[in-house]
């Protein structure tokens, strides 16, 4: 029978740390903590398995799970002599979320469970502080009302702040007991009014609403979204952990507070943390008060501080990696409640990596592993321009590195809106899980309130956007749309600038500098990354800008050219649409002759600007590969669009214009109907268009040849690779390499130098890949196209399948965007189908990828599996791809000795 309900307590777990599946994170941090003796409050975890089995049941638990649960509470009722509901033997509960992957803030979490009347009245009275007592059953209510009873939190927040205005109290500690009984009995006529229903006074109904409530908030928006922008499986679940209830809210020898390792933002070693005294855990993380840092508990509790920081070093090293905890202090005893591995920033996810290695608490490989790639993104983007004079007006805390620059808003609503036309900054008084859409597309976060480890820091941290919290001198009024810091006003749409790393808020739009990757703690990383990747890493560029970005970013090669790009320049489009007005179709030698005599003219005067763009790419790349994808798209994208064209004739005709710009117009628009197909992307381009239009292959790769001969004069080690793009049958493949070959030869001949070359092809047809040995005969490299070999395999058009790729994902037909992740089951197949098939034929095929997927590290993995020498990516990805390709490389040397094993 399957076990669903996990105890811990009395110093021994059912559980323990590597049972993230079954328990999730925290539920396997304190069972690891029990089984440890430290000084965790007793409880049990609903395991993972039981979430799915609630929406399997139509959203309500399984009788058998419910049995389960009372049982375990009856052994903890029994370990500490108290019962829940009991006003003399008093045992109150938290009721909380905790999924297999950290995710703060975005589910729901219950305190003080088991209050009612009668139980809030023992309390005051065995505790002889009322004040406690009804502090702790008004949180209850509202957190249970809001959580549980699906209550708006802002009906309980309007009941409380009408309570502290009628008192005139700035805090909420200067509410007097009786006070806060008002506030009870006036949240029950909210839950009355809103729900028709009295607060549930008996605690194992509330106990079983609050864990299907918990259950339930694993679909919630925020949750949703959150799995989304981390790639985390919807079918996971949450586990629930119901655990003793300790309080920080006892009184002035009270307090909670939450802490990590090592500071997340920068990754430096020291203790990083924030608390209050006399409060509760929701006080701290949710940017209400703003929290003391987690060094000033030394001086009120000097022991209970050392005590901290000796168990928090004990779980480091435990763990091996920082570890982001929480605590309470209940009359000057100390309690963990929490320990995971904590979120950080890409920043300081690196520099930890390597001063843990430093320190031998991690190998180098274990070190590749504890960064995502994706990190790598906030090392890799502009910082603040400090060469030139800023505006200084406020400082917050420094919540997430890094700079931003946008346009000012107020509600996360808004974000998403005007995030479409700018970047836009999100100015809150303070952030909550809600606004979790709005973080996801705004540049960069303000909070007047919280502090640094509030939501907003928090989750900024894990998206790697800039946050500055807690700025107190920024006063954000969302009503009036408007931040008032001191003689200043900055209204929505204006410009602001925020340095996450010193909390800077700066007026206007700074300006913003790149990065040095070869410096510091990252240049040790990413040696370390080269060292252990065996795929190579190539960048996609066009111009020798993007290549030098690419070579600066350590890109091996170019791996992808796309000379289209190179026409639509102002200066050569003209060219270019001459030569395409002059691609007709007709039977007539003469005509024929002439209109192949028109190409060649318009091809010759391309011709010196692409052996100039080649050279330009030779130059920057010297003495490594460059990979260059001769003319691939359909003609017509380099001509006026039909619609336009007819338009733009009708109007000349009514207006009953005539002349030399009308007879044009029609001209082309004779061209652009001839050119016209009804799938342009399966049509007349790539390989074809060399085939039909031999003269193109021939300018472009006399181009290439010319550019790479002038280099060699000049001491530049050209390495040009010529890729014809499209193929998917050998014979097409060698009609083009014969037009290559001749060419090379004859400049080889003319500028008496020589270089070396190869001819391949891009796979992007599944026709290419179930081919691949026949096209290897005359292939000396493949690259693979995973765009249209995507588009091909899926028979989809990626410019049209958005609304289909909504749904198939959602309803998990397919795991995720078939474009931005590579699939493996079936292109993934074709990779290796065509790789070993290309190498049955010719053992030194050198295979790559250059598609989009070229940097995305699944993709990457992809890869790897199938064998390929190389990965060919966008410039800024390129580290990302170095990494993503040793991580890849890493785990198949374990997974290898662990099978040997």
């Amino acid at each position: 029978m399957e076990k669903y309900v996990y105890f811990f307590g009395g110093g021994k777990a059912d559980g323990h740390g590597e049972m993230k599946d079954v328990l999730g994170g925290k539920g396997a941090g304190l069972a690891e903590m029990t089984n440890a003796g430290l000084p965790v409050p007793p409880g049990f975890t609903i395991a993972t398995s039981g979430c799915r089995l609630y929406f399997q049941n139509g959203n309500k638990t399984p009788e058998n799970i419910n049995a389960e649960a009372f049982q375990a509470l009856e052994k903890l009722e029994a370990l500490l002599g108290q019962k829940l509901g009991d006003a003399e033997k008093t045992l109150l509960v938290s009721v909380r979320s905790g999924a297999k992957f950290s995710m703060p803030g975005m589910m729901d979490t219950i305190l003080n469970l088991g209050m009612n009347d009668r139980v809030a009245e023992a309390i005051a009275r065995k505790t002889q502080n009322p004040r406690f007592a009804y502090d702790s059953y008004r949180r209850f209510i509202q957190m249970f009302g809001n959580v549980v009873m699906e209550i708006p939190k802002a009906k309980f927040e309007h009941v409380f702040d009408g309570q502290k205005k009628k008192k005139g109290a700035k805090l909420d500690t200067e509410l007097t007991a009786e006070d806060l009984k008002q506030v009870i009995a006036d949240y029950k006529k909210v839950v009355k009014k809103e729900t028709g229903k009295d607060f549930p006074q008996e605690p194992k109904i509330q106990l079983e609403m609050a864990i299907e409530a918990v259950f339930r908030s694993w679909y919630n928006p925020r949750a949703q979204t959150y799995r989304r922008l981390n790639k985390i499986s919807d079918d996971l679940g949450t586990a629930v952990n119901v655990q003793t209830m300790v309080f920080g809210n006892m009184g002035e020898t009270s307090g909670t507070g939450v802490g990590f390792t090592r500071d997340p933002a920068t990754g430096a070693k020291e203790f990083y943390g924030e608390f209050l005294m006399n409060a509760q855990g929701e006080d701290v993380v949710a940017g209400v008060r703003t929290p003391v840092p987690i060094r000033e508990l030394d001086k009120i509790m000097p022991d209970v501080y050392h005590q901290l920081r000796e168990i928090t070093t004990r779980l480091e090293k435990h763990y091996k990696d920082v570890q982001d905890f929480e605590f309470t202090i209940q009359e000057g005893k100390l309690y963990m409640l929490q320990t995971r591995n904590g979120k950080r920033t890409g920043p300081a996810a690196v520099r930890i990596a390597v001063e843990m290695a430093n320190e031998g608490l991690l190998t180098p490989q274990e070190a590749l592993l504890r960064v995502e790639p994706e990190q790598l993104n906030q090392l890799l983007h502009p910082v603040l321009d400090e060469s030139k004079p800023l505006k200084v007006v406020a400082k917050g805390l420094p919540a997430s590195p890094g700079a931003a620059v946008g346009r000012v808003v107020f509600t996360a609503d808004e974000a998403v809106v005007e995030g479409k036309k700018h970047p836009v900054i999100l100015a809150r008084a303070e952030t909550v899980p809600d606004d979790i859409h709005g973080m996801e597309v705004a540049v960069g976060i303000l909070t007047s309130r919280g502090g640094m480890t509030s939501h907003a820091a928090v989750v900024t941290r894990g998206m790697g956007k800039p946050c500055v919290a807690g700025c107190g001198d920024a006063d954000v009024d969302e009503k009036k749309k408007q931040i008032r810091i001191g003689p200043h006003v900055v209204k929505e749409g204006d410009w602001l600038s925020l340095d996450g790393s010193t909390g800077r808020v700066i007026l206007g739009k700074a300006g913003l500098v790149e990065p040095d990757p070869h410096s510091g703690v990252f240049a040790d990383f990413m040696k370390w990354a080269d060292e252990f990747r065996t795929l190579g890493v190539r960048a996609n560029a066009d111009i020798p800008r993007d290549a030098t970005v690419a070579r600066n970013f350590g890109a091996e090669g170019i791996g992808l050219c796309r000379t289209e790009h190179m026409f639509f320049a102002q200066d050569r489009l003209p060219h270019m649409q001459r030569m395409i007005m002059a691609c007709k179709d007709t039977q007539d030698p003469k005509e024929a002759a002439k209109y192949e005599k028109e190409r060649r003219a318009a091809l010759a005067k391309l011709l010196p600007m692409q052996r100039k763009d080649f050279f330009g790419l030779f130059k920057a790349m010297d003495g490594l590969p460059v990979t260059i994808r001769t003319l691939d798209p359909p003609l017509h994208e380099f001509l006026p669009k039909r619609e336009e064209l007819m338009v733009e004739i009708a109007t000349l005709e009514v207006k009953g214009k005539k002349g030399a710009k009308l007879n044009h117009l029609r001209k082309v628009l004779a061209v652009v109907e001839g050119l016209h197909e009804f799938n342009p992307m399966l049509g007349l381009r790539g390989c074809r268009l060399g085939i039909m239009y031999p003269e193109i292959s021939e300018m472009q790769a006399r181009g290439i040849f010319e550019a790479a001969c002038d280099c060699k004069k000049q001491g530049i080690e050209a390495k040009p690779e010529v890729m014809i793009p499209l193929v998917g049958d050998v014979r097409e493949l060698a009609l083009q390499k014969e037009i290559v070959n001749r060419v090379a030869k004859e400049v080889f001949k003319r500028k008496g130098v020589e270089v070396e070359y190869l001819v391949g092809t891009m796979i992007e047809l599944p026709a290419a890949a179930l081919s691949a040995g026949e096209i290897a005969q005359e292939a000396e490299f493949f690259s693979f196209g995973t765009n249209d070999l995507t588009q091909t395999t899926f028979g989809l058009s990626r410019d049209d399948c958005g609304k289909i790729i909504n749904a198939y994902t959602k309803q998990k037909i397919w795991p995720a965007d078939p474009f931005a992740q590579l699939d493996p089951k079936r292109v993934g197949r074709l990779l290796k189908i065509g790789t070993s098939e290309g190498r049955g034929t010719r053992s030194n095929l050198k295979v790559g990828i250059c598609g989009e997927h070229g940097g995305d590290p699944s993709s990457i993995e992809v890869c790897a599996e199938a064998g390929l020498n190389y990965v060919s990516c966008s410039p800024y990805r390129v580290p990302i791809a170095r990494l993503a390709a040793a991580q890849a490389a890493v785990k198949k040397a374990a997974a290898k000795v662990y099978t040997t094993a």
